[in-house]
């Protein structure tokens, strides 16, 4: 069945035909019928300049539905109710169109707000950019946070700021991941750095991903320096505790040897300061061992939440002889006498006591040494304490071997002090950072 306007063009199609007809019989008559000729050309101009009218109408509004589609405005309606019989059946189709359109761009626009906040939710960092041109596509806060850095215009941008950071980006194929170290506020942070390619507009872009992966390696780094030492310190054990009692065995039965041998040159004496020095070497290693139980005893806490203020004022009275003793100054700075964390008190204080002493010797050779001890919650929520002296400072080479177990630049240092410090903050579920600068001091910072 024809619908109403369908009717309407197929009548002006037929009275066109009807009337050319008519027009080009009258032709064919001759002159006798040009009376009727002239009657009916006007009747056939009429309907030429109608039916133009018409697809006009039609094209008039496709060109202005072409021009919204153009223009991205789908919020314009075309009325209907109004329309020319003929165009109604055009206007509604261009109004779902519209409506279509509406839909798909709505439910685009969800989306990328959804994407959006979920990139600024992870912690991950998130890098965009143009292979061909370098130029940024996105960045997240999370990796202006990571690398201190507001805005990235191209990658190219980032060799001024971080020449090492930047090629490795440059140099990291898809579906590689590598592990590089970042400085942000003279901490050290290891970032994993995955890559991955895609193309959309005849474009290839890359994305790179940066993962802090600083406190999951220093966790399985300390894992794995545990299972080493309890190896170590068991194999230690066994063989070195025998060996110390037979060289005490063999010391005696010398010693008493010695009153029935005539002995001229002197070789019972060797003998026994041989004995003696492998004894003593052997009691070393046997409280080597017993160091490291010391640091690999702890595995629990008593966590209670205490104020920063009772532990500086503990802190304090504490050490504040050794302090004067030294003509060491200290400046104490809480801003928040309210600042309270959850932890091991007594744990804490060992840890704090540690740092402090570290201090102490840090700054003995300064003019005027000066420690300062602080504590503040930073942007991210997180409380830091912070103790910073004006010494030497640590030099670049050794930075990063500090909290290795046994590591020590001192002749008479055990090396667990920063090893057992950095274990207790990791069972805290935070952690712990040096800043150093060599000739400016250093600043190590306890992070809950």
């Amino acid at each position: 069945m024809f619908k109403k306007y369908e009717w309407r063009i197929l009548v002006r199609v037929a009275l066109l035909f009807i009337t050319l007809c008519i027009t080009a019989y009258l032709l064919m008559k001759g002159p006798g019928s040009y009376v009727y000729l002239a009657l009916i050309i006007p009747v056939v101009i009429y309907e030429l300049v109608d039916f133009y009218r018409f697809h006009k109408k039609a094209h008039d509004e496709v060109s202005q539905f072409v021009e919204s589609v153009h223009y991205r405005d789908f919020s314009r309606h075309f009325d209907v109710k109004h329309a020319p019989l003929e165009l109604q059946p055009l206007r509604r189709g261009f109004n779902d169109i519209n409506t279509t359109f509406k839909v798909i761009s709505k439910e685009r626009e969800t989306q990328y707000q959804y994407l959006q906040k979920i990139l600024e939710l992870v912690d991950t960092g998130i890098l965009s950019y143009d292979h061909q041109s370098g130029d940024t596509g996105w960045m997240n806060e999370s990796l202006k946070k990571m690398l201190g850095i507001p805005y990235l215009k191209t990658i190219h941008s980032l060799e001024k700021r971080d020449q090492l950071l930047y090629h490795e980006i440059i140099s990291l194929r898809p579906g590689e991941g590598k592990v590089v170290q970042l400085t942000k506020d003279k901490n050290i942070i290891k970032v994993l750095l995955s890559a991955t390619a895609f193309q959309t507009d005849g474009k290839i872009y890359k994305l790179i991903a940066f993962q802090n992966v600083d406190e999951a390696l220093d966790e399985n780094e300390a894992k794995a320096w545990q299972k080493l030492l309890s190896v170590m310190t068991h194999e230690i054990m066994n063989s070195v505790a025998p060996i110390s009692s037979l060289a005490d065995t063999l010391k005696n039965r010398l010693q008493l040897a010695s009153r029935h041998i005539e002995d001229d040159e002197g070789t019972v004496e060797d003998l026994e300061l041989g004995i003696i020095t492998i004894k003593r070497r052997s009691e070393g290693l046997l409280k080597f061992a017993e160091t490291y139980r010391n640091l690999n005893k702890i595995t629990t806490l008593n966590l209670a939440k205490i104020y920063v203020r009772d532990l500086f004022e503990t802190l304090f009275r504490l050490m504040q002889p050794s302090l004067q003793q030294k003509n060491i100054d200290i400046d104490v700075i809480l801003k928040d006498p309210e600042l309270v964390i959850e932890a091991d008190v007594n744990l804490m204080e060992q840890v704090m006591i540690n740092l402090l002493v570290n201090a102490m010797e840090a700054v003995k050779d300064q003019g005027q040494p000066h420690i300062v001890l602080s504590a503040y919650k930073a942007a991210n929520q997180k409380v830091t304490i912070k103790i910073a002296d004006n010494g030497s400072g640590i030099p670049a080479d050794v930075l990063d071997k500090i909290f290795i177990p046994f590591f020590s630049t001192k002749k008479s240092g055990s090396g667990i002090g920063l090893s057992l410090c950095k274990q207790i903050m990791m069972l805290h579920k935070g952690n712990v950072q040096v800043q150093s600068t060599e000739g400016e001091g250093t600043a190590f910072l306890l992070i809950f």
